[in-house]
């Protein structure tokens, strides 16, 4: 396993769909409530170290033209979604400095400025987490690592719609990607690279 060290000058936090609308789900193998509370531990101390942190939820327009609506075997819920359903969880308000990215699909890069943002501040690194493991964290990262960034997952900081498809991911994708870590690592991490 390769030691961990975050420099908070080229590290972002970047954290998926932690939002009502979706927060409010059962997730596993870790509850909704335990994502968000290792989210904002993570977030507070990025913050404390002048590293960036990028909120990312995803919402529609009013009339759900601008939602994806492919044909599919499972396809995504249609009709209208609750008015507070893009709004971030009390517990991550965005605070001054934090970056807020509204995206439209599973993942963070695809039509938004994610990425113009991360390079602007100088982002090589970007630790990741939020719900869902295998749909916005998982699409996150793929892109993420397609465009070179080096990527830290934070296991614990993101959770699924079942165990079985998170450890999926953790086991078999995200080590592709990049270092598959715990909370508690990437904080210790980031309190060595100060």
């Amino acid at each position: 396993m390769d030691a961990l060290t975050l420099d908070p000058n080229s590290t972002a936090l970047v954290l998926i769909d932690l939002q009502k609308g979706i927060a409010a789900r059962q997730t596993a193998p870790y509850a909704s409530k335990d994502v968000v509370a290792m989210a904002r531990r993570l977030a507070d101390r990025f913050r404390a170290a002048g590293a960036s942190v990028v909120l990312v939820h995803v919402g529609f327009s009013a009339d759900g033209r601008d939602r994806l609506a492919p044909r599919a075997d499972q396809p995504m819920p249609a009709g209208p979604v609750p008015p507070d359903f893009s709004e971030f969880v009390p517990e991550l308000t965005p605070q001054p400095g934090d970056v807020v990215i509204t995206k439209r699909n599973w993942g963070a890069f695809y039509g938004t400025d994610l990425e113009l943002q991360l390079r602007r501040r100088g982002v090589r690194t970007i630790v990741l987490g939020g719900i869902s493991t295998n749909f916005g964290v998982e699409s996150t990262a793929r892109d993420a690592f397609e465009r070179a960034y080096d990527l830290v997952l934070v296991e614990d900081a993101m959770a699924g719609m079942s165990a079985e498809a998170h450890h999926f991911a953790v086991t078999n994708i995200f080590p592709r990607f990049g270092l598959v870590r715990s909370t508690e690592q990437v904080l210790a991490a980031l309190a060595a690279g100060r």
